[in-house]
């Protein structure tokens, strides 16, 4: 199987969705003659012209309203942020519009559309442009929320959602746009609201999704060199969640460790706890933890953000503290 980066994943994803509806079309900043301002669309406006790959101002709040009307009638547009820091221009567009236009309809209207870009810190950037949205957005009911961790989950979600009835947000990373995975060359997708077991443990099980997962594989290898067993499972998409794949877990190990690239009040972790307290506390040995960043502005100081970020310590500190160790 080839070798492609993240960035060629949504790439391949948004070019073979346009060559199979022609109602698809991207537009946003930088999409076009740029190639993307993370060259995650490079080649298509030569592939696909400047009525369907579309450079937008630095207008969110515009371009996002035109994409939901066009949607409204029979377009599926894939709109792209160049962080989703710039989203909250536009996100009563999002909110009040995308997420809303089934129900205050009565179903005569649906939004087809895809809001799509990087989420979370990306180095240094500073306290305006480091925030993870993940809980806002999963907090309003109408939307879809997916944040892929590699190539392959990327390009199958990312088709997925572009099919999907329904207004969907989808988050990547700038930190990530270079990372390589295997992808397949045939046609594939990923269900939306399917979390993936990405390694089977034992004695303890780590939920997370987004590039922040990367410190869980971390911290699974060293404990597992100290005989701690762990079972890691990517949400993927975080709303509609995939309770069953966690409580399943849960069941068998135990435990329950959440690693989540968020400020911790009201989060995504936040859900994930009362879920399983709610349903299958019989079954905990331990107090379940959950790993934020710290309850600050994102610094810009390298020193301080290391502080400020989740790493893979700070997860072996929590499955020890769970295991008792």
């Amino acid at each position: 199987m080839r070798t492609i980066q993240f960035r060629e994943a949504i790439c391949e994803a948004m070019s073979e969705e346009m060559r199979r509806d022609d109602s698809i079309y991207l537009l946003g900043e930088e999409v076009a003659e740029y190639n993307g301002a993370y060259k995650a669309s490079k080649g298509m406006l030569d592939e696909f012209g400047e009525k369907r790959v579309i450079d937008t101002p630095i207008a969110e709040l515009g371009f996002g309203g035109i994409a939901i009307g066009s949607a409204m009638n029979g377009n599926r547009p894939i709109v792209e942020y160049m962080t989703f820091n710039f989203s909250l221009v536009g996100i009563d567009q999002i909110i009040n519009n995308a997420a809303k236009i089934r129900q205050m309809s009565g179903g005569q209207f649906n939004c087809p559309i895809v809001f799509r870009g990087p989420t979370a810190s990306a180095g240094q950037l500073a306290a305006t442009h480091s925030q993870a949205f993940e809980s806002w957005y999963a907090n309003t009911p109408g939307l879809k929320v997916v944040v892929p961790s590699n190539p392959y989950d990327a390009k199958g979600l990312l088709k997925s959602a572009i099919r999907d009835n329904d207004p969907v947000v989808f988050m990547e990373s700038e930190q990530m746009y270079g990372d390589k995975g295997e992808v397949p060359e045939g046609e594939y997708t990923i269900p939306l609201g399917v979390a993936d077991i990405k390694r089977e443990g034992t004695d303890v099980t780590i939920v997370s999704f987004g590039k922040i997962i990367k410190e869980a594989y971390k911290a699974a290898d060293e404990l597992a060199e100290e005989g701690i067993s762990c079972e890691i499972i990517d949400l993927r998409t975080v709303r509609p969640m995939d309770h069953d794949a966690i409580l399943n877990s849960v069941k068998k190990t135990n435990r329950l460790v959440i690693l989540e690239e968020a400020w911790p009040f009201g989060n995504v972790a936040t859900e994930i706890t009362y879920q399983v307290q709610s349903q299958v506390f019989d079954y905990l040995d331990a107090p379940i933890e959950k790993i934020n960043t710290a309850d600050t502005p994102a610094p810009y100081s390298p020193v301080l953000l290391a502080e400020w970020l989740p790493n893979k310590d700070d997860v072996i500190k929590s499955v020890k503290k769970v295991m008792y160790r």
